[in-house]
């Protein structure tokens, strides 16, 4: 079975190896058939503290690395990120 990959935007990195993640999804409502946004925080294992507050982010499920840490950040996304965001040194 795949695991599940979720987007989403850091909205803290404060504490080592750990980022904080928001993930926002958006339905229609049943009966006022409007769009509605939900959001959810997901804790994510990030081993080199690439990851910064505003960048957005892929995490993907993964065995447990705390109680409430089952999720990690996909590296080839945050190491993209982290490469674009530097200017070369001239």
């Amino acid at each position: 079975m795949p695991k599940r990959v979720l987007q989403g935007t850091v909205i803290s990195d404060k504490t080592d190896k750990t980022i904080t993640v928001k993930v926002e999804r958006r339905y229609t409502h049943p009966v006022m058939k409007k769009t509605v946004r939900r959001s959810k925080h997901y804790h994510a294992h990030d081993e080199n503290n690439v990851a910064k507050t505003g960048q957005t982010v892929f995490i993907e499920e993964s065995r447990p690395f705390s109680k409430t840490k089952t999720w990690k950040l996909v590296e080839d996304q945050a190491a993209a990120a982290e490469a674009a965001g530097q200017a070369p040194a001239a």
